[in-house]
C-alpha cells in the first residue's frame, strides 16, 4: 500500500519515532497527516513542518480517541493509514504501583484498542486500510527493567496479531514496529538497561524508513534491529535457553546498578 494521496493519522505524532514517521510520511506525498499528541505545542510545531493539521488528543479516553477521529474526517474525509505510536514506560517490577500498571496498560493496549474501534470498519467500508501498532522488542522478547512496559508491549504485539487475523482478509493491512534502542528522549542514558540498549540504538529516522517500507512491501512485523528478529527466533526454538541467557543478563544489569548506586553515595555532598 502507497502513502500517496492517503490520509495518514499518527498518534503520539509530536517527538521522536512518531514525528518522524510524519516527516517521513510526508514525503511521499500524501493527501493529509494529522499528528495527534498530548503535546499540542509540539504537534503543531510538527504540522507546520510538514504541511499536516495538529490535534490535541489523549489516547488512554476513548471519547478524546473518537473526537480525534471524527475531526480528522470532517478535515478529510476519511481516514486511509493509522500510525498508533503513543507508548509510555515506566520502571519497577510486580512492585510498580497499580496506577503506573494501569497507566500503560491504557496508553499501550487499550488506546490501539480504541483507535481501531474508531476507524477499522470505516476503513474496512471503503475498501481497506493500513493500520500500524507501535510495540517494541520488548514485546517480543521482554523489558528487563520494566514489568508492566514488558508486559503491556506483549499486549499490543498481540493484538496486532489480532487485527491481522480478522481483517487481512477483508482488506486492512495492519504492520507492528518492534524496535529495540532508539535514540530518542524515550532511553534514560542514567539506567544501565537503556545504557546497554543506547550502544545499538538506531535513530528514530531509520524507525519511520522501516514503517513506510513495510507498508508498501504489507510486511507484518517491522524489525528496525536485525538482532531482535534472531534473539525472536532463538527465543522460539529453545525457550528455556533464551531464559537462562536472559537471567544472566539480568543479573548483570543488577550488579552494574548496585556498582553504580555505591559510586553515588560515596561521592561528597
Amino acid at each position: 500500500m502507497e502513502f500517496v494521496d492517503q490520509v495518514v493519522l499518527v498518534t503520539g505524532g509530536a517527538n521522536g519515532i512518531g514525528r518522524a514517521i510524519c516527516q517521513r510520511v510526508a514525503q511521499e506525498k500524501p493527501r493529509g497527516i494529522v499528528i495527534a499528541d498530548r503535546d499540542i505545542c509540539s504537534a503543531r510545531t510538527v504540522a507546520a513542518e510538514v504541511g499536516g493539521v495538529a490535534i490535541e488528543c489523549d489516547v488512554s479516553c476513548e471519547d478524546d480517541v473518537q473526537r480525534l477521529v471524527a475531526e480528522t474526517r470532517q478535515e478529510f474525509g476519511r481516514v486511509d493509514i493509522v500510525v498508533s505510536n503513543a507508548g509510555v514506560t515506566s520502571k519497577g517490577g510486580f512492585e510498580t504501583p497499580d496506577a503506573d500498571w494501569d497507566r500503560l496498560w491504557r496508553i499501550n493496549v487499550l488506546a490501539h484498542v480504541f483507535l481501531s474501534r474508531a476507524t477499522v470498519p470505516q476503513m474496512i467500508e471503503q475498501g481497506g486500510g493500513a493500520f500500524v501498532i507501535t510495540a517494541s522488542a520488548a514485546g517480543l522478547l521482554t523489558e528487563i527493567g520494566s514489568a508492566a512496559y514488558s508486559v503491556t508491549k506483549h499486549g499490543a504485539v498481540a493484538f496486532a496479531e489480532w487485527l491481522s487475523v480478522h481483517y487481512r482478509n477483508e482488506g486492512l493491512k495492519v504492520a507492528c514496529l518492534c524496535p529495540a534502542g532508539v535514540a530518542t528522549d524515550f532511553l534514560d542514558l542514567q539506567d544501565p538497561i537503556h545504557q546497554f540498549l543506547h550502544v545499538n540504538s538506531v535513530t528514530a529516522e531509520h524507525c519511520a524508513d522501516c514503517v513506510v517500507e513495510a507498508v508498501r512491501q504489507e510486511t507484518f512485523l517491522v524489525l528496525p534491529h536485525a538482532e531482535v528478529g534472531e534473539f525472536f527466533q532463538f527465543k522460539t526454538q529453545n525457550y528455556d535457553r533464551w531464559l537462562h541467557n536472559f537471567a544472566h543478563l539480568n543479573t548483570r544489569f543488577q550488579k552494574q546498578a548496585a556498582r553504580s548506586e555505591a559510586k553515588a553515595a560515596s561521592q561528597p555532598t
